[in-house]
């Protein structure tokens, strides 16, 4: 086992440089020669992905993201024997990461799928009731990204009603905070395109974009 200052310092680097890993832009680069952060939301992530280079390509960086964030908290489980908030603390930069990437000027994504890894690595039973909710929300409102933001929702009510971990209720509380501050301007663009609340979270289709 590492010394703990070295175990810190490999888990920390190890889950920004996983984070920071970006799947999409290099998707969109290789299958379509496009910026994917310059087409349809701007944003570097998997729903944009499956939009302008298509739904195949859209679930492997989906799998990718999600990914990254477990193994960013299997890395750090490994490097210190007692390693809870290491863990804990791993999955923040793990996010940060993809959001601020070193390698696109740090200029990323929202961090979505990355922060669903680690919640998923922590409490892999909460995949079982947000799961279901996202596909339910997403039949009723064709609105995919609003349905798995509702979805992530339920991840602390699972950390405190299925697990009893203080703990994870914070972690997950607080850090879905980040995706959905830095959605926020996308959510007010969408609103002026969309021309009202109810044409913006009531969709005609699954494609029917703003």
């Amino acid at each position: 086992m590492l010394n703990e200052p070295l175990a810190i310092t490999i888990a920390l680097i190890a889950a920004y440089f996983l984070g920071s890993i970006p799947s999409a832009y290099i998707i969109g680069r290789l299958r379509k020669g496009i910026d994917i952060r310059q087409v349809g939301s701007r944003n570097m992530g998997a729903m944009n992905v499956f939009y302008n280079v298509g739904f195949l390509y859209g679930l492997l960086v989906l799998f990718m993201d999600l990914g990254k964030g477990a193994a960013a908290i299997a890395i750090a489980r490994y490097c210190l024997e007692v390693p809870l908030a290491l863990e804990l603390i791993s999955g923040v930069v793990v996010v940060l990461g993809h959001s601020f990437p070193v390698w696109l000027k740090f200029r990323g994504g929202k961090g979505g799928a990355p922060l669903i890894g680690t919640l998923i690595f922590f409490m892999p039973w909460g995949l079982a009731i947000a799961f279901p909710l996202f596909a339910l929300l997403t039949l009723l409102t064709r609105f995919p990204t609003l349905s798995y933001s509702i979805g992530l929702l339920t991840f602390p009510f699972t950390a405190w009603l299925y697990y009893g971990n203080g703990n994870y209720v914070l972690y997950s509380s607080l850090m879905l905070l980040i995706p959905f501050i830095l959605y926020i301007p996308r959510i007010k663009e969408m609103r002026t395109k969309s021309g009202s609340w109810k044409h913006l979270i009531l969709r005609r289709n699954i494609k029917d974009r703003f």
